[in-house]
């Protein structure tokens, strides 16, 4: 038995108690950045992470360096979790990426470039190519990109221009004939491709290359004559800005949150201050300071780079045609149960309706299809003529989304839709606004949800009269819906038409649509109302479980864990002897294997050919075992400033599904990564070959099995 007499708790709030949710978060993309070095990823698989590394960073600095900028200009001493002031959290931040900002470039050039040439992927330098390549590249500049470029001359009759956000530009030095230097700044234009392919014809190589061109800023750099005529041209360097791109909407005192946010995203590409200045290594240091002086920033705001500025432009070659250098195809199969229905005899709207309510019905993306389920159900609910009203809510979805079309379908055919599409949802603002429009004009009721809320809720309620009875049936998901995410990244969806969920959802969406305000719920553990208090208790539970001697567990799955309050009821349920298992794939603020505070919390992260976006919870309960799944991570913003929904799985079979899920994450040891006492990760490794685990792998395969 454990001691009734506990010790004094010490103070959750001591920084030494807490990783840096910066610095976490660079060790996240870190892990990213070891799969484009990976030497057992295919080729092209490496190349796009690379690029996703590159993307990364770009939003990392424009809303998190950016955030932590103003609170240094406004002298705000707000210090991180780890005791941290802003200032320090900056310099920390510089000292961290630099050394991983250098490894990616010099890995891309030194390795990635040379092996993609050995499989005929020539992304060439201009100086390194023949006469008649040049002779072709040259008139190629002159008919497509020569008319759209505006070199702008800076002296004190032309100030300084506005450098647009992530834009590639050339900081140019001429020199007139009377010998007076004078700068100017050119813009490459990104309405052009970033890489020019040149003609087949010109394709000279021992080998018949797949792909051959040439980065287009390289192609300007060296035609800068036709720009100058009468100039000598000193210099050229490339160099990239990155600027704050995060919204500042007064929802409060906006009239129309629409216009409003319209207004912050035309500002987004011009107004926010820089907050990074990537150059070449080769230039110069006075046009470096020039540049640093003109935007205000300093050394440490200065990335200089040995290869291609702006590497989430790498992504267009992810989709060349060699099969053997990506990962294997993987197809979503339909779940057995919807397979079955779709091969029946019979495929009536009523048969899908039908089996949810027979039992519920739980379905893991992108193993099993979205099209076949979660799609499948709203198109059909649309066409239903017995479904009465449908709601959902929209933070992100595709391109040219299907679940749109559903809804539009719906509204047509005489159903009350209503739809909280939230506009706020980052760098997707602009594709949310034009989807209101678009379902406002065929009459579906949108609504843009709660004013200081982010609604990240994924939630659909379909209303339908079966007999003299109204009956809901409910989806409730951890990921967006979304048709192409959806085959990316890893995620659940519950469908089910449980009396106390349907009732529950309907008052959550009478709350986000009206003025409700509801604080009780029946089984929905909703954010901000009662989703982190419902989890502390959960937690407790299991502390006080181990206190009286008993077997106690925990296990999570999320993307970020950086709540104080729950972190804290962790280390006390560790220290009372419950085992903790966590898997956290991005940030994670606890420190695990603390002597006498966290020793029995292990954190693993895992990151494969799928984004892990699912979130699961499970308490052990006595034996008597809860599991949720829902939309919401472990952090402040998640559970304060955002409503949230998670839901328990009262079906057994399922609560046992997502058991073996998280069962199969814990055995990884080809992508699982291990968080250490001092905030670094230490990638697994199988004993042998024969002993890889593979959770994405082994889900492929049981997905394929089944």
């Amino acid at each position: 038995m454990v001691s009734s007499t506990q010790p004094p708790q010490p103070n959750w709030s001591d920084p030494q108690y807490y990783f840096s949710r910066e610095l976490s978060w660079i060790e996240f993309n870190a892990r990213v950045l070891h799969e484009a070095m990976d030497e057992r990823t295919p080729l092209l698989e490496r190349l796009k992470f690379a690029a996703i590394f590159s993307s990364n960073l770009d939003e990392f600095f424009m809303v998190r360096v950016a955030g932590i900028k103003r609170q240094v200009q406004a002298q705000v001493d707000r210090r991180s979790l780890d005791g941290r002031t802003p200032q320090e959290q900056l310099e920390a931040i510089c000292q961290k990426l630099l050394p991983l900002v250098a490894k990616q470039h010099q890995h891309v050039q030194s390795v990635l470039r040379p092996q993609l040439a050995s499989h005929g992927v020539f992304l060439l330098d201009y100086a390194a190519l023949n006469q008649a390549q040049q002779r072709h590249l040259r008139e190629y500049f002159e008919e497509r990109i020569f008319p759209v470029l505006t070199p702008l001359a800076v002296d004190p009759g032309h100030p300084f221009p506005h450098i647009s956000n992530l834009s590639l530009n050339l900081a140019v030095v001429v020199r007139s004939p009377e010998g007076t230097s004078h700068f100017a700044r050119l813009k490459v234009p990104s309405s052009l491709p970033r890489f020019v392919l040149l003609p087949l014809e010109l394709q000279r190589r021992k080998q018949t290359p797949v792909w051959m061109g040439v980065p287009i800023e390289q192609i300007v750099a060296h035609n800068l004559d036709k720009l100058f005529p009468g100039m000598e041209v000193v210099a050229c360097h490339v160099f990239r800005v990155t600027r704050n791109a995060d919204l500042e909407v007064q929802e409060d005192e906006a009239d129309d949150l629409l216009q409003a946010i319209e207004q912050e995203l035309r500002k987004r590409r011009f107004a926010g201050s820089v907050v990074r200045l990537e150059v070449h290594e080769s230039m110069p240091d006075e046009i470096r300071q020039t540049l640093m002086a003109e935007m205000g920033l300093s050394n440490a705001d200065v990335y200089p780079v040995v290869g291609l500025l702006g590497g989430r432009d790498l992504m267009a070659l992810v989709d060349l045609p060699l099969p053997h250098l990506k990962d294997a195809p993987w197809k979503p199969v339909s779940h057995p149960r919807l397979r079955r229905l779709m091969e029946s005899e019979y495929s009536t709207d009523e048969d899908f309706f039908a089996l949810i309510r027979k039992q519920d019905l739980l379905v893991h993306h992108p193993f099993q299809s979205f099209s076949s389920s979660v799609q499948a159900f709203l198109q059909r609910a649309a066409q239903d003529p017995d479904v009465l009203t449908i709601k959902m809510t929209l933070y992100r979805t595709s391109g040219d989304s299907p679940i749109v079309d559903a809804l539009i379908d719906a509204a047509e055919n005489g159903k009350q839709v209503a739809v909280l599409v939230e506009l706020k949802a980052r760098f997707d603002e602009e594709n949310n606004i034009q989807w209101a429009r678009k379902l406002e004009q065929v009459g579906v009721h949108v609504v843009y949800g709660l004013v200081g809320l982010k609604t990240h809720t994924k939630l659909m309620l379909v209303v339908r009269q079966e007999g003299d009875r109204l009956r809901r049936y409910v989806h409730i998901g951890t990921g967006n819906y979304n048709p192409k995410t959806a085959r990316l990244y890893t995620d659940l969806g519950l469908l089910t038409c449980r009396e106390d969920l349907g009732a529950d959802v309907t008052e959550l969406f009478n709350a986000l649509t009206g003025y409700s305000r509801q604080k009780n719920y029946r089984k929905l553990l909703v954010a901000p109302t009662n989703l982190r208090d419902r989890l502390l208790d959960l937690i407790h539970r299991e502390r006080e479980i181990a206190r009286a001697g008993r077997h106690a567990r925990i296990v999570t799955k999320m993307n970020a864990l950086v709540d104080p309050p729950l972190i804290g009821a962790l280390y006390e349920a560790s220290q009372a002897g419950v085992q903790i298992d966590l898997i956290v794939r991005g940030i994670c603020c606890l420190r695990p294997g603390l002597a006498g505070v966290s020793d029995r919390i292990r954190v693993i992260s895992i990151v494969g050919r799928f984004l892990e976006h699912s979130r699961i919870f499970y308490f052990h309960n006595d034996g008597a075992e809860d599991v949720y799944i829902g939309s919401a991570d472990w952090m402040p913003r998640n559970l304060d400033r955002r409503v949230e929904a998670v839901t328990p799985v009262d079906d057994r079979a399922i609560a046992k599904d997502l058991q073996e899920i998280l069962g199969i994450l814990l055995a990884d040891n080809r992508q699982a990564w291990e968080l250490q006492p001092d905030g670094s990760y230490r990638q697994r490794h199988p004993a042998s070959p024969d002993a890889v685990q593979s959770a994405q792998q082994i889900l492929m395969d049981m997905a394929r099995q089944s």
